[in-house]
């Protein structure tokens, strides 16, 4: 997977690293390289995007009413 970052004119390396940061972040990359460096089980993720599930549901809940 290729991201680029083209540096502009007058800006500084802080900047653009900063942009590429925000780029990584948006789409996911870092996050599904972490994911992908062990081995997860398929029972194991069931379990924890079954977790996310209910705690989301449990937020939804909680300030639906408000």
């Amino acid at each position: 997977m290729l991201v680029e970052v083209k540096i502009h004119k007058g800006e500084t390396i802080e900047k653009a690293l900063r942009r590429l940061k925000r780029k990584l972040d948006r789409e996911n990359i870092l996050r599904d390289a972490k994911d992908k460096r062990y081995f997860e089980p398929p029972c194991e993720k069931r379990r924890r995007k079954k977790k996310i599930a209910a705690f989301n549901n449990m937020l939804r809940q909680k300030y639906d009413f408000l």
